[in-house]
Order: structure tokens, then C-alpha cells, then sequence
């Protein structure tokens, strides 16, 4: 699936990995990678001392990007689907392939 097909805010599905089959929002697209940050997905940890900035320190969690290979745009019941791009009255939309829906 190329990067124009996923778009920041679509509800995907993780294919492959640890986090395999869980969902979530994409938070940003990385078209020259070819990778996504999903919400709360893939999440690496950081432990940072305590500085100025933030006095208290701790356990910092963000997450780290996907390979686009491994998510799928979610369809409406919640499973993974492939999308293809259509005309509907003029306009070049996004379309769920289970499903048929425009995206």
C-alpha cells in the first residue's frame, strides 16, 4: 500500500509485529520512508533524567514509526481493507475495497 493511500487521522489495523491485529489513529504519514506513527502503537521507551525543562524525570513513551506495509485502513466493522481510489461525480475519492464505501 503506497503512502497517498493512508492518510493522518484514518483508523488502521496492524498486519505484522508485536502489536499485530490492535488499531489506532495515524498520527502522521512518512511518504519518503514509507512509514506511519499509529497511536499508541509500536510505543518505545525513554528513561530521562530529571532538568530543568522537566524537573521530575521519568518514563518517557512515544511511539516510533511502522513500515506501511504492516497496517491496513480499517473498514467500518473494524477489519483490515485495501483501498482504491475512484471517480464519484467528478472527484477522485478513496474507496474501502470490502466494503465499497468512500474513506
Amino acid at each position: 500500500m503506497s503512502a497517498a493511500k493512508i492518510k493522518k487521522g484514518d483508523k488502521v489495523v496492524i498486519l505484522a509485529g508485536k502489536d499485530k491485529g490492535r488499531t489506532g489513529a495515524v498520527l502522521q504519514v512518512l511518504p519518503k520512508d514509507d512509514k506511519v506513527l499509529v497511536e499508541g502503537i509500536n510505543l518505545h521507551v525513554r528513561h530521562r533524567k530529571p532538568d530543568q525543562a522537566n524537573p521530575q524525570g521519568g518514563i518517557e513513551r512515544k511511539p516510533a514509526p511502522l513500515h506501511i506495509s504492516n497496517v491496513a485502513v480499517a473498514d467500518k466493522d473494524g477489519k483490515p481493507t485495501r483501498v482504491r481510489f475512484e471517480d464519484r461525480d467528478g472527484k477522485k475519492v478513496r474507496v474501502a475495497v470490502k466494503s465499497g464505501e468512500v474513506l
